[in-house]
Order: structure tokens, then sequence, then C-alpha cells
């Protein structure tokens, strides 16, 4: 959810609203921590934290908040099973901060910040409970929401994390399935590149976070592709499928290279790119068929629900592991000095 975007709007119609957030999360919760949702001042509300009575609670609190009609920031503790009767089990802490039309000018900005579909990071002082303005700062924070005292001003400092961070997808292939994929994919944390020869094949209008891109020779625009991306060929044209599976796997860079079709399909391209002089090592790393393979139903909606199932395990995993790798050398860092 493009949180600045709804913050801004109910600014404008209404003068205040309410910015409710995970601030922590322990155990067993509806949402991990940085979850978050906008309170209207008329009742209504965007996002979720999770459902159920815990949100049913956040909202009742915002509602609550709201009716003062002044800037504040209120921070509940919440024990799921003890105080609301929740079989979670987890503890959360819930953020509920009350905006008003003080801070429309900073909702714009930091709106338009969040229509670049990157991930960045504010930083504000909290004085008598409201929060000042937030400014952006010059990289992303790990924190999703993080108050502190600040040592030198004696003031409490906020940090918090906005944004998503959406894994490069390159979808080669406007066909049935290819359409399927790209709704299936749009709720999703995925920027996806649709590469396509045939411009025609394209609908007119497509999800926000996918991009069209038709080139008479598709396997091309590999060269654009970021390290790290997906590569998912599913195009009319088994040879250029081949192709772009080809010059995906020598090139060593993406984290995940797959192409629809059977298992007899993926023993005819083994051949193939063996003999194109792929070696072992590098053809192990296609992955055909593609999505999750329990699902027998052949009708593209269903193909690209198993599709879209895969690639978020994969994309989820792979984050995990940049996670844990990125905090392994922190602490080397930490220890050398």
């Amino acid at each position: 959810m493009k949180v600045w975007g709804h913050i801004a709007d109910c600014l404008k119609r209404n003068g205040a609203c309410a910015l409710v957030t995970v601030a922590r999360a322990d155990g067993s919760t509806p949402r991990e921590d940085g979850a978050r949702m906008v309170v209207t001042a008329g009742g209504g509300f965007y996002g979720t934290i999770g459902g159920g009575t815990l949100e049913f609670e956040a909202i009742r609190r915002a509602h609550k908040a709201l009716r003062d009609g002044v800037a504040s920031l209120e921070l509940h503790n919440v024990s799921l099973g003890p105080d609301l009767g929740q079989c979670c089990g987890g503890r959360t802490q819930i953020a509920i901060e009350v905006l008003t039309t003080s801070s429309l000018e900073m909702a714009q900005t930091l709106s338009l910040r969040e229509n670049d579909g990157t991930q960045f990071s504010t930083e504000a002082s909290v004085v008598n409970g409201v929060v000042q303005t937030r400014d952006l700062l010059p990289d992303v924070s790990t924190n999703r929401f993080f108050l502190q005292l600040d040592q030198k001003t004696g003031k409490q400092l906020l940090i918090e994390q906005f944004g998503s961070k959406r894994r490069e997808l390159y979808l080669f292939g406007a066909g049935h399935v290819g359409k399927a994929v790209v709704l299936a994919l749009a709720p999703l944390p995925f920027s996806v590149t649709w590469i396509d020869s045939r411009a025609d094949q394209f609908p007119a209008a497509v999800p926000g976070n996918v991009r069209k891109v038709s080139n008479p020779d598709p396997a091309v625009c590999l060269e654009q592709a970021p390290d790290g991306a997906f590569v998912l060929a599913m195009t009319h044209s088994h040879a250029l499928d081949e192709d772009i599976m080809a010059r995906a796997l020598l090139q060593q860079r993406f984290a995940y290279c797959g192409v629809i079709g059977s298992k007899t399909k993926r023993t005819r391209f083994l051949k193939r790119l063996k003999a194109r002089g792929l070696n072992d090592t590098l053809t192990a790393n296609m992955v055909c068929p593609v999505g999750v393979t329990s699902v027998k139903s052949k009708q593209p909606a269903a193909i690209a629900a198993g599709i879209a199932v895969d690639l978020l395990v994969r994309d989820e995993a792979g984050n995990h592991q940049q996670a844990a790798a990125a905090g392994g050398l922190a602490q080397k860092l930490t220890l050398g000095q």
C-alpha cells in the first residue's frame, strides 16, 4: 500500500487521519513489523495490520485519537492472548499517529518519493508526543519503525522505513499464460518487465508494477536486466525460449532462470543447451517445469497462480539469505574494529 498517497488524500479531504503501524512484532502475530494502515476521520481505512480483533481494536483506538483533532503519537503494547483473546500467542506494539493539515506538504512530498516504487527511510524528532516533519535519510534503514532517545538533544528520534522492495522479473511472452502471470503478480513484490516481439499482443492497460517492452529480438533485453533478477520465458516459440535461457544461464548473474514447459521439454532443452556449449553446472540452474507442479490444471489462471507462489517463495528465500549475509558482514566489521 502507498501509505503517503492515502494520507495526502485524507488530509486534503478531511483535514486529519491516523497512521497505524505495527511498530514491533514478537512471536506469532497477524502481521510483521512495519505493516501499516491509514484510518480516516470518517470511519474508513486503507490497508491492513492483519484483520481480526487486533485490527478492530487498533481502528477503535485510532478513531478515539482522531476525535481530539490534534496531532499526536501513541504506543500501545498488546499481548494477543491475554489482552484480546486471540490464539496467536504473540505480542505486538501498535503506533497510532494522528496527522493534521500541517503535515499535508510533507505527505505530498513523501507520496512522490513513494511513487518511485523503491524503499526509503525517514527521520523525525518527536516533541511532546508529536512527530515533527520527516526528513528523508540518504540510506535505507533496516528499521521499519524505531523510536529512541537522542543523547545529544534529549529528544526522541523516530526512524521509519517506507516503500517496498521489489524483485525485478523479466517476463518473456505476452500469450494467455503471460497475461495471467502479470495479473497474478500485480499485488506482489515484483517489478515486471514484460517483453514480446509482438506489440499487438500486449493489453492496453497493465498493473502499475509492469513495464511493457516490444523488441524484435527479445533476448537482447537481458542485457538491461539487473543482477539478481528473475528471468521467466514463456514465449510463442520454443526456439526463442531456448535462446533466452541460453543467454540468461551464460551470464551467471540471475537469481532464477525458468522456462514454461513439461519434463520432456526440459530434457530436450538440456540436450540443445549442451550442444550450444553450456556445461552441466550452468544448465542445472534452469527451472523447467515452472511453478508449483502439484497444480495439475492447465487453465492459464491456475498455472499463473502456481508460478506466483513459487516465485514468491524463491524471492523470500533469497531476501533472507541476503539479510543473513549482511548481518554476518556487519558482525565481522564490528569485530574487526
